[in-house]
């Protein structure tokens, strides 16, 4: 398995940028609470595909755990029995992690589905973390690497569950998404430990610009996470029908995340200048040039256009690989040690 650990890297970095793209299809839809429980959903292993499977019926078989819809609230099963012509509520108990208790099938599904990439991504740093253990006596700061990764993986999914526990507090939601950004810089790390340390450009100024490009996006992503708990909040209030008018009266932190945005592509712009008066023959500038171009493509259509279908979740998993490719040039640009 040793020679196969660049390429788990590679691997397990795809599968968090999967989780991202996962993630923001659940916020642009509104499926947050698809699943109300965790880690199951609704109870079950695999989630139901209709209305009636969470509703009380005679002669239904239930297994301890299943949840029921009953009087605008959700019931657990606490053992496995049978139902009869009446509702026994010793058999129930009330879920009380929150007050949420409606059930859309394309929410639920959107939500089970992010939870699979999760899983899947989880059995592939187990790979990796066994892959790694091979250069336990010669290079073990993969391993080291590897295991942080991993651990911070299990918080990950142990924050998901508070999410849902805390009815999406959005403040949690933020705090996911960094976790996710910062596993993608440990993996990229290894990655440029393992393949692309010796062909470093060893320029300081372009390193000093990416470094400062770097912490521009992350600031960034931290304004737009802002704007994201006020959007939510609207939404909140007005309902998600509703999300066109999220913006009408927007906060300040709208402002200087769309005033920023020149700062960044200024600073994309000169550091592209830089690579080509210095004949850097990376081709990552133009990467970022272009996904940033992107970027403020799909702020501009969200705002003007009222959030169409698809956008939310372009910009999202385009800002975590604009962070990703920032730090991979900065690491670029470092000098082998």
């Amino acid at each position: 398995m040793k020679k196969h650990f660049p390429l788990l890297v590679n691997i397990c970095l795809v599968s968090v940028y999967a989780i991202f793209l996962a993630g923001s299809v659940v916020r642009m839809t509104g499926s947050g609470m698809g699943c109300p429980d965790w880690p199951k959903c609704f109870g079950y292993t695999i989630p139901p595909t209709e209305e009636s499977q969470l509703l009380w019926s005679q002669n239904k078989e239930i297994k301890e755990g299943y949840i029921i819809i009953q009087n605008e609230k959700l019931w657990v099963a606490q053992k496995d029995f049978t139902t009869s012509r009446n509702i026994d509520w010793s058999n129930w108990e009330e879920y009380t992690r929150h007050s949420y208790a409606k059930f859309n099938v394309y929410h639920t599904w959107t939500e089970y589905i992010n939870r699979l990439s999760s899983v899947v991504s989880g059995f592939l740093f187990i790979f990796l973390v066994i892959s790694s253990f091979y250069y336990w006596k010669e290079k073990k700061i993969y391993p080291i690497l590897v295991l942080i990764s991993f651990f911070l993986m299990g918080f990950e999914a142990w924050l998901g569950k508070i999410v849902v526990d805390s009815n999406l507090e959005p403040y949690i939601i933020t705090v996911h998404m960094l976790g996710g950004l910062l596993i993608i810089g440990i993996l990229l790390y290894l990655r440029w430990l393992c393949t692309d340390k010796k062909t470093t450009q060893n320029s300081t100024i372009l390193k000093k610009l990416a470094f400062l490009s770097m912490l521009s996006i992350f600031f960034q992503i931290l304004l737009g996470t802002q704007v994201r708990e006020f959007v939510d909040q609207q939404i909140s209030e007005m309902g998600f029908e509703y999300k066109q008018l999220s913006l009408l009266e927007p906060n300040m932190f709208f402002y200087i995340h769309r005033s920023f945005t020149i700062i960044i592509v200024l600073l994309s712009l000169y550091m592209l200048y830089i690579h080509q008066m210095k004949k850097y023959t990376s081709n990552l500038i133009y990467w970022i040039v272009g996904i940033i171009a992107i970027e403020t493509l799909t702020g501009i259509i969200m705002y003007y256009v009222d959030f169409p279908m698809g956008t939310q979740s372009i910009h999202l998993l385009l800002g975590a690989i604009l962070f990703g490719l920032q730090y991979y040039m900065y690491l670029q640009a470092s000098k082998t040690q």
